[in-house]
């Protein structure tokens, strides 16, 4: 089997977002994403509930399984059942997330997509983001705009069911097990130098002790390349160089 590359690295730590989630409903937005749920679901996470986005539940392969009208996602979003994986524009050190514009909000300089569904995500259900070009334009010290809620927010004005989990990024993973809830760095891609995310992040990053990231198992590798993405379009969102 060839070498493992960097995208596969990094949907294996994808897949790892949902590994204890049991049977909710995975919302992973983005191919990477995606495909770390639907290789979770084949593997460590076999009660999880993929989505089209729409109204249809599937299976691994992509068959319908199962249907959830729009309607009554808002009852799992409500009652917590849900894990979405979301991109970030801007993400900053207490996980809060910008997808909504660069620049004051009343006069911006670049308009994105809008607060979309990231506050009620946010408020109700765990959330992960997904960064497939980590550069400090992104990973900064106060975001622009606040769309999704971070956990200094959270705590003061007391949310309850709160749960910004990791973020994912093309050379590494952040979790937030901190006293305080701010980002702490898990592991480091292979073939990735500690200093170069340093370099990368717009705010402090503590670095003792950081293992690498895990590599897919041969089992892992084997689905992902045979099953889910045969065509390896992986390779073209998360270049190994």
């Amino acid at each position: 089997m060839s070498a493992v590359s960097r995208a596969e690295v990094c949907v294996a730590a994808c897949a790892d977002l949902f590994a204890d989630d049991g049977e909710i409903l995975a919302s992973p937005m983005g191919l990477i994403p995606s495909l770390g749920a639907r290789l979770a679901r084949l593997t460590s996470a076999p009660e999880l509930l993929l989505s089209d986005g729409e109204a249809t539940l599937l299976g691994p392969d992509g068959a319908p399984e199962g249907w959830l009208p729009f309607r009554q996602v808002f009852d799992v979003v409500a009652y917590g059942r849900r894990h979405v994986v979301m991109g970030a524009n801007q993400v900053d050190r207490y996980g809060n997330q910008n997808i909504s514009c660069i620049g004051a909000h009343e006069r911006p300089a670049r308009q994105l997509l809008g607060m979309r569904g990231a506050p009620g995500n946010t408020a109700n259900h765990r959330t992960s983001y997904w960064v497939p070009r980590h550069s400090r334009r992104v990973l900064v010290e106060a975001v622009d705009v606040v769309s999704g809620v971070g956990h200094d927010r959270a705590r003061a004005v007391g949310l309850r069911f709160h749960d910004v989990y990791r973020v994912v990024t093309n050379l590494a993973v952040f979790d937030f097990g901190t006293p305080d809830g701010a980002i702490r760095l898990r592991s480091v891609h292979p073939g990735v130098d500690v200093d170069e995310v340093v370099a990368q992040t717009g705010f402090p990053v503590r670095t003792d002790g950081v293992p690498a990231s895990r590599t897919p198992s041969p089992t892992e590798l084997e689905l992902l390349r045979t099953v889910l993405d045969p065509d390896g379009r992986r390779e073209k969102e998360v270049p190994s160089s």
